[in-house]
C-alpha cells in the first residue's frame, strides 16, 4: 500500500524528482503530470528545447535520457528520479565550447532559424555514441523524425559526414554528463 502523499512529505498532485541535467544535480518540485519539455523550460529555464507537437513527432524536443535519445514531451519530470537527462547544453566541451557536433553544424552553417537545431544536434549525437551509426545515411535515417521547417538538411547531412570524417567515435564524447 503507498502512503499518502502528505506522508511523503508532497502535496497531493505534486512530486519531487531528483535528477541530473547536463551533469549537474537538481531537485524539481512539479505538477505529477507535467512533462519534462515543460519543466525544463518553466522551471529550470532551458529554452533551447522545445515543445511543438506534443506526441513526440516532430523532434524539437529531443534530449537524452542516460544517453539516449527520447523525446521530452511524452516523459512525465515525475518518472524520471535519477535519470540523467543531456540537451544540447550538456554536449559542449569542458571549458563551453561547442562539442563536436554543435562545431560541424556551425562550420557547415547547418541552421536556419535555429529552432530545431538544439534537438537536432542531440538526436545527431546520439545516432553516433548511442546508436553507433558510422555513416550519413544511417544518421539520416535516425533523424527522420526531426522535422525541420527551414529545410536545413543538407547542411545538417554535410555536418554529419565531417563529425564522421573527424572520427566522432563514442570516445569523442565532449559534454558534461555525457559518458
Amino acid at each position: 500500500m503507498t502512503p499518502p502523499a502528505a506522508a511523503l512529505g508532497e502535496e497531493a498532485g505534486w512530486h519531487t524528482t531528483r535528477l541530473r541535467l547536463n551533469g549537474a544535480p537538481h531537485l524539481v518540485r512539479a505538477p505529477v503530470d507535467e512533462t519534462l519539455v515543460r519543466t525544463l523550460r518553466q522551471r529550470l529555464g532551458v529554452t533551447s528545447v522545445r515543445e511543438t507537437c506534443g506526441l513526440g513527432v516532430c523532434g524539437t524536443c529531443t534530449v537524452l535520457f542516460d544517453g539516449r535519445a527520447a523525446s521530452s514531451c511524452l516523459a512525465l519530470t515525475a518518472q524520471l528520479q535519477d535519470v540523467e537527462v543531456t540537451t544540447c547544453e550538456g554536449l559542449r566541451g569542458p571549458d563551453g565550447e561547442p562539442g563536436p557536433v554543435q562545431r560541424a553544424f556551425i562550420e557547415r552553417g547547418a541552421f536556419q532559424c535555429g529552432f530545431c537545431i538544439p534537438a537536432m544536434t542531440v538526436a545527431v549525437h546520439a545516432a553516433i555514441h548511442d546508436r553507433g551509426c558510422r555513416g550519413v545515411d544511417e544518421v539520416a535515417r535516425q533523424l527522420s523524425g526531426n522535422l525541420c521547417r527551414c529545410g536545413s538538411y543538407p547542411q545538417v547531412l554535410e555536418a554529419v559526414g565531417d563529425v564522421l570524417a573527424a572520427g566522432g567515435a563514442p570516445s569523442d564524447r565532449g559534454g558534461a554528463g555525457v559518458e
